[in-house]
């Protein structure tokens, strides 16, 4: 990737499970941004880490954040990229749904828009309902603007508090 990266997005990355040789879920994370930028990624801002409740079956906590992230490659390739990441930490793509993982990494928005093809759905199609993923983006892009609604993630990241 070029320094002047063509596309920006917002990610929002989650790990539940330690990962032998890295350690628990927040140092999976930390782990998970020093690969971004190895393979490539031009790492902009990361949020704080948080801690959430899982969503679906899992009973173990969640260590969530944010990260800004620039480069070349289109939303399709991009996906790409960061689902080979996810499988280096170990994540399968197989199984129960909403399962402790590793690591997840999703593109939540990019620079270009909306984005909308059969393995991806950009803006993140429930990230409006998600104060996991709201709050820390609001940290590191709290002007940049859901494609859909025009509300910016600071408005969204208000109202789902409201909502709590």
């Amino acid at each position: 990737m070029t320094e002047a990266s063509a596309h920006r997005y917002l990610i929002a990355l989650g790990s539940n499970r330690r990962l032998p040789g890295v350690g628990r879920p927040r140092a999976v994370l930390d782990a998970a941004v020093a690969v971004l930028a190895e393979e490539g990624w031009q790492v902009e801002a990361v949020s704080r880490w948080i801690e959430s409740r899982p969503l679906g079956p899992s009973s173990r906590r969640y260590s969530n954040g944010a990260a800004l992230i620039a480069g070349d490659l289109e939303p399709c390739e991009a996906l790409k990229s960061l689902q080979a990441i996810e499988q280096v930490f170990g994540r399968e793509r197989r199984g129960q749904r909403w399962r402790s993982r590793t690591l997840d990494l999703d593109i939540v928005l990019w620079s270009g828009g909306a984005w909308h093809s059969r393995d991806l759905a950009i803006p993140h199609p429930a990230f409006r309902e998600r104060r996991f993923v709201l709050g820390p983006a609001a940290q590191i892009a709290p002007h940049w603007r859901d494609p859909v609604t025009r509300l910016t993630v600071r408005q969204l990241s208000r109202r789902a508090e409201a909502r709590a």
